[in-house]
Parts: C-alpha cells; sequence; structure tokens
C-alpha cells in the first residue's frame, strides 16, 4: 500500500537529530531533540493510522529492491502498537529528563546532557528499526545499534560500580549477538536467503532451521535478561539515572522479545510444544525467582529491577498457549503482548517516580522512605496505580493481561501457567505494598526532606495512567495485532 515512505521517516528523523547535534556540537542538544519529537510522533501515528484504515501491513522497499537482493520494512498491526507506545514513553520520560540533563545557561560545553539527549534519539531510531526490518541480518545491525546505545546510559554518572553494571551489560549483550549471529549463518547457510517473508515460504521443519532458530532465540533471551540469563540487568538498570532506567527497563529489553516473537511465529515452521514449555519454565522461574529477590531488596531502584526481570517471565508464557494455526486470534498472544505494553508503561512510572522519591529523600533505602508521601505525594500515588498493573489488580492493563493469559491456560489445561501467574500476582502485592507502606509513613523528626516540584511529578502519574487506560481494553483476541498476519503468510 502506498505511504510506505513514512517508515524511512520513522527511522531517519531521530537520526537527523543525532547528526545534527554533532554539527552543532554542546549546543542545548535538548532543543534539538524536541524539535525531532513533535513530527518523529506524529510519523508513528500516521503509520498506525495507515495501518488500521487499509487493515493491511505497510511496506516500503529501500531503493526499489525487492528482496532477496534490497530491503524492504513492514509495519503490521503489532510494530506500529510497539513504535506507538516507545513515542509515548520517550516522549513523557524525556519531559521527566529536562531537568537532570539540562545544559546550564552560559556553558558551552555538557558533556553529560549532549551524551544522554544523542543516545536517546539514536535508541529511537534503532527501537524503530528493529520493529520495522524484514530481514534478519539488518535485524542484527538493529539490535547492535540498540545496544550501542543503551549501555552509555547505564553509566552517565561515570562512577566505577556503574561503569562495571555496564560493562557486564555488554558482556550478556555481546555473547547474546554471537549466538543471533549464528542461527543467521545458520539460516543463510540453508536456504541463501535471510528476508522474512521468502523464508516463510520455504522454512522447512528440520535439524538446521531448528537449530538456527533455537541459537537466534536464546542469544535474545540474554538481551531480554529472562532467568537465568538476567544477571546483568538488576544492576543496571538500579545504577543508571531514573529516566535512562525508565527507558531501558520500558522499551529496550522489549525490541528482543519482540523479535522472539517474530521468530517464534512467522518462522519457525512447527513450534514444538516441548520447546514451548521450556520457554515458559523459564518464564516461570523468572516470575517466582526474581519476585522473592525483589521482595529481599534494600535499595528501591533495585526492587524494580529485580520486578522487571520478574515481569518478563510473564511474556514466555504466552508461547505454550499460543498454539494453534492461527496464534495471533488467541487470547494468548493478545495478553502476552498487552502485558509487553502494559509493563512498558508501569515500569517507566515506577522508575521514573522513583528517582523523584529518591531526589526528595537523598536516597532510596526502602526501610528509610518515611515521609516520602508528603515530599512527592503523585509519585508515591503514581508508584501505587503502576504496581496495580505488576500486581494484575483492575482496572489495570496487567489485570487484562494475566486474566488473558490465565484464560489461555485454562483452556488448554495449562494449570501450573495458572497457578504461577496467581502466585507472582501474590508476591508483586508483597513488593509493591511494602514500598507503600514505608512512603506513607510519618518521617522521623529531624529527617530532611526537600519537595518536588509538581509539574515533575506529573509525569509518572501519565505513564501509570497509560498503564491503567491499557485495562479498558475488551477482554478479547485484538483484530488489529492481527493486521498483517490474518492469511498466515507475510505478503
Amino acid at each position: 500500500m502506498s505511504g510506505g515512505f513514512l517508515l524511512v521517516l520513522a527511522l531517519m528523523l531521530p537520526a537527523v537529530g543525532v547528526a545534527a547535534m554533532f554539527a552543532v556540537p554542546m549546543r542545548a542538544p535538548e532543543r534539538i531533540a524536541w524539535l525531532v519529537y513533535p513530527p518523529t510522533l506524529a510519523v508513528v501515528i500516521a503509520i498506525a493510522v495507515a495501518v488500521g484504515r487499509s487493515g493491511e501491513a505497510l511496506s516500503y522497499t529501500l531503493g526499489g529492491w525487492a528482496p532477496p537482493l534490497g530491503l524492504m520494512l513492514r509495519a503490521d498491526g503489532a510494530s506500529a502498537v510497539m513504535m506507538v507506545m516507545s513515542a509515548i514513553i520517550l516522549g513523557l520520560v524525556g519531559i521527566s529528563a529536562c531537568m537532570q540533563f539540562h545544559t546550564p545557561d552560559g556553558v558551552r560545553e555538557a558533556r553529560v546532557p549532549f551524551t544522554f539527549w544523542a543516545l536517546l534519539l539514536a535508541l529511537w531510531s534503532a527501537l524503530n528499526l528493529v520493529f520495522l526490518a524484514q530481514d534478519l541480518f539488518t535485524l542484527f545491525v538493529a539490535l547492535e545499534l540498540l545496544t550501542f546505545a543503551a549501555v552509555p546510559l547505564v553509566c552517565l554518572n561515570g562512577k566505577a560500580d556503574t561503569l562495571q553494571a555496564a560493562l557486564r551489560y555488554l558482556l550478556f549483550a555481546l555473547v547474546g549477538s554471537v549466538f543471533y549471529l549464528l542461527g543467521v549463518a545458520l539460516i543463510y547457510g540453508a536456504y541463501g536467503m535471510l528476508d522474512f517473508a521468502a523464508l516463510r515460504t520455504v522454512a522447512r521443519d528440520d535439524l538446521a532451521t531448528s537449530l538456527a532458530i533455537a541459537l537466534m532465540v536464546g542469544g535474545l533471551m540474554a538481551k531480554t535478561a529472562v532467568f537465568p540469563v538476567h544477571l546483568w540487568l538488576p544492576p543496571a538498570h538500579a545504577g543508571a539515572p531514573a529516566p535512562a532506567s525508565a527507558v531501558l527497563s520500558a522499551l529496550v529489553i522489549k525490541a528482543p522479545f519482540f523479535l522472539i516473537v517474530r521468530l517464534w511465529f512467522d518462522l519457525l515452521p512447527a513450534q514444538g510444544l516441548l520447546a514451548a514449555n521450556m520457554l515458559a519454565a523459564l518464564g516461570a522461574a523468572s516470575i517466582l525467582f526474581c519476585s522473592v529477590l525483589a521482595l529481599r531488596q534494600a535499595r528501591l531502584k533495585l526492587m524494580i529491577a529485580y520486578s522487571t526481570v520478574a515481569q518478563v517471565g510473564y511474556l514466555f508464557l504466552m508461547f505454550p498457549l499460543a498454539t494453534s494455526d492461527a496464534p495471533w486470534e488467541t487470547l494468548a498472544w493478545s495478553g502476552g503482548l498487552l502485558q509487553l505494553v502494559s509493563h512498558a508503561f508501569a515500569k517507566a512510572a515506577m522508575f521514573v517516580a522513583a528517582g523523584l522519591i529518591a531526589e526528595a529523600l537523598g536516597h532510596d533505602r526502602i526501610d528509610d522512605l518515611a515521609g516520602a508521601a508528603k515530599a512527592a505525594p503523585i509519585s508515591v500515588f503514581a508508584f501505587a496505580l503502576a504496581g496495580l498493573s505488576l500486581m494484575g489488580l483492575p482496572p489495570s492493563g496487567g489485570f487484562n493481561a494475566k486474566v488473558m493469559l490465565i484464560s489461555g491456560a485454562v483452556m488448554l489445561e495449562q494449570w501450573w501457567i495458572a497457578v504461577v501467574i496467581l502466585a507472582g500476582g501474590v508476591l508483586a502485592a508483597g513488593y509493591v505494598f511494602r514500598v507503600i507502606g514505608k512512603a506513607t509513613a510519618d518521617p522521623a523528626e529531624g529527617v530532611e526532606i526537600r519537595p518536588v516540584a509538581r509539574s515533575l511529578e506529573a509525569v509518572p502519574l501519565a505513564l501509570a495512567i497509560c498503564a491503567l487506560v491499557i485495562g479498558f481494553v475488551p477482554l478479547q483476541p485484538f483484530a488489529y495485532l492481527a493486521i498483517g498476519r490474518a492469511t498466515g503468510v507475510i505478503p
């Protein structure tokens, strides 16, 4: 369909912003970022509207060379949702970062603000490429760009502990890239092509294809940080500045999972139930093990980081539950993607709120949070609202997602998955209410508290409200997410 040039604009506008920052170095990079943001947001919304109106995927062939010789960009329903979600979260998190990463008046060079805003735009462009690319090697390039934009965000303060966390993150990401690239090489050796649509029509249910998908999924799991390859995430997300933590937790780890979904449902000729149950078992281990670890954390941001690993586990429960010939028509498919989106908004709200609470109290020790509700009441309220989604309580996107997954588990008599989801909700309630209880207590006499600007507190509240609004979607498979997949063959 026409309008495919919008896909190019979605990639290029943030990249042009980065180039402009280098062309006019160290001159208020946040202004350039905010000049780029409105047109890019308008482009991704236009893509989503075009996909919805036509009921077809939007595609564009770069340079007029069709695959396998050339490259194609393609936006289906799921891609459009991911791009709109990313744009909204990046915009709101950017607002929260304006004060922390503001170039001081009269200062010609400010390294940290320049680095933050340039990386944020680079990360946005890489995310859009992950959601739009249609061949396995371009996706590898997109994942690398995403990694090299995300890792420096962890160590912006230059402290030794954050540098160590960033290096560990980089090590896991690179190992994951090696596994992914080995899988790509196997696919190319077996078929002589890397384009998704072409591979879909010729993929065989043989050892080489299964091994290639297993290597790629394994590598992407390291980047997603599911148990037991999650060790890099808690120190990285807890050590980064709050706006960076919000972006990393809400968006960066969702991109490799989105690619796992595409490999599993779009490329693998036959999804074996044993392999699907193994993925779900790792997801269940993430939910239970990391929820218990979250309960034991002394610092608020570290608790939220372990909660991220636990919530990522829910995403992997969809694989043995979406087993029909048209998985995108199942409750589990919609429930899994709804969990992805609702968790992104909820976790961004929590990290931004945690940053404001730490600013008010001067620390983020959970046992010493008394008085936080007086200094930053809206932030604490936003934290509680976002916690509803993590616990799976109504009204929230997390509630709808978990109900859909439980319904899918009951219909297929996968009772253990339903039990894990319910147990995960109870554990999440434990660590969320622990924070709320401490934050709403009266502060001890003599404790110094700095009130937080209400305008800044509006950001986590808006993010948390987004997570709640998603809870009003109907409890049924979403037709929009099936756009581009309804025929079972990617055109």
